[in-house]
């Protein structure tokens, strides 16, 4: 009975949704991928909210549900069924009467089997789309069973874009990159490896000493990564980009796909570029967050694939620190066949880059046995069960100048160990992941 009443609910949201589109007619941006949709979503609201009145996904709202409660600007009503009758009125009267509507909605659109995504992307008609990037391993295997497959359904949003419309790609991914066929329209690419429309150069890490990261004072100093800084090269007009607040590479790659929507709606650069000296990362995604003990925390805990922890292991590894490196990786799930063999090379890398690795939950143990045999110290690599009893241990030995990488599935609630070893747990709801209620007890 509740799945009826779900599908009923659905088919009525998107009833909704596809006539506030046709009543108000709102240019849309579309974000696909299998890393970076959110961020890439923030990013391109920072550059496009700088001259249009815009609205964005809420979170990670990308699917069948979570499109057409952007769209109608309502919140998700979790098990309560009031609250889902409130929002299918509150979307009648967005139909019924006349309201401020946005000039733009910038909407993820994500997959979690085939036929996801062709089921909303005609009906959007996306002004422009963005293809972030896609894995050699492909996640929720037990749907897809190939990296190919993953890319037909990805595809579904650039063959929905018209011909007068944009379809940006990221170039340093061939995956990716080799979409550009299927584009009837115009094709922009941004990528910092290859050759493309938009680049990114000169990346590097912006540092500071603790005070900028926490209200207590030492006698001491550590100096801890603040944000990046880079140079974007839009055919040959370059201007610097700093981001404070959140590392990795990936944040560069957000920021260039929305760089290049700026491009195509014809907002100045120099403008653009500067609205980034106040944009907030979404949480959870290598965001910077002071910790106790004088110490910084990478919080990367909105959920993990075997690109997105190699990509943050990467960022831990280039950054200098004046303590320890430690690395806390949690379990990655949906990986099916592949799970083995990519917790075992997150094991052997983190042997390469980290002081300490704590490991979380039971396939993690396929880390901890690599980085074992990769010739980790075992005094300084830990297994837990729980996120909670990692946080535990980890708060009794963090030192000042420590800089501490959390990284796991969303099922492994690795948000527990971060708030664990924040210097300001009172904030957790402002800068936490999974802080809803709906989440206590899971």
């Amino acid at each position: 009975m509740k799945d009826l009443i779900r599908k009923i609910v659905i088919v009525l949201l998107q009833l909704e949704a596809k006539i506030v589109l046709k009543k108000y007619k709102p240019r849309i941006v579309a974000i696909t991928g299998s890393v970076g949709k959110t961020s890439t979503k923030d990013a391109i609201y920072t550059v496009l909210a700088t001259t249009f009145f815009v609205r964005k996904s809420s979170k990670s709202f990308n699917s069948e549900i979570g499109i057409p409660l952007t769209i109608l600007g309502l919140p998700n009503a979790w098990n309560s069924p009031v609250g889902w009758i409130k929002n299918l009125f509150d979307g009648l009267a967005l139909i019924l009467f006349s309201h401020k509507y946005p000039e733009w909605l910038v909407l993820e659109v994500g997959a979690d089997r085939p036929g996801d995504i062709k089921a909303v992307a005609f009906w959007l008609k996306p002004e422009v789309s963005i293809v972030t990037m896609m894995s050699a391993v492909p996640v929720h295997v037990e749907f897809f069973d190939s990296a190919e497959q993953v890319r037909e359904e990805k595809s579904q949003l650039v063959r929905a874009t018209p011909k007068n419309g944009t379809v940006i790609l990221n170039a340093d991914e061939r995956l990716v990159s080799s979409l550009r066929t299927l584009a009837t329209g115009k094709v922009l690419t941004y990528g910092a490896k290859n050759k493309a429309d938009i680049n990114g150069t000169q990346f590097g890490f912006s540092y500071g000493v603790e005070s900028n990261l926490q209200t207590n004072v030492s006698s001491q100093k550590h100096s801890f990564p603040t944000g990046i800084h880079f140079v974007a090269d839009i055919q040959g007009e370059q201007e610097l980009v700093e981001i404070e607040g959140a590392l990795g590479r990936q944040q560069m790659y957000s920021t260039l796909a929305a760089l290049a929507v700026g491009h195509v709606l014809k907002i100045d650069m120099e403008k653009a570029t500067k609205a980034f000296r106040g944009h907030v990362s979404p949480p959870g995604r290598m965001n910077i967050v002071a910790g106790i003990n004088n110490s910084c925390i990478i919080d990367d805990t909105y959920n993990s694939s075997p690109v997105a922890a190699t990509e943050a292991l990467h960022a831990i590894r280039d950054i200098a620190v004046s303590g320890r490196k430690i690395v806390v990786l949690g379990d990655m799930l949906e990986l099916g066949s592949h799970s083995r063999t990519e917790h075992e090379k997150l094991g052997k890398l983190s042997a390469e880059v980290a002081s300490e690795i704590y490991t979380v939950g039971p396939r993690s143990k396929w880390t901890y046995n690599a980085a074992l045999e990769a010739g980790f110290s075992e005094d300084h690599l830990f297994w837990f069960a729980d996120s909670a009893d990692a946080g535990s241990m980890l708060a009794e030995n963090l030192s000042p100048g420590d800089v501490v990488l959390v990284k796991g599935s969303q099922g492994i609630r690795m948000e527990k160990t971060v708030e664990a070893i924040m210097a300001e747990p009172e904030r957790a709801k402002d800068l936490l992941v999974r802080q809803e209620k709906e989440w206590d007890g899971r």
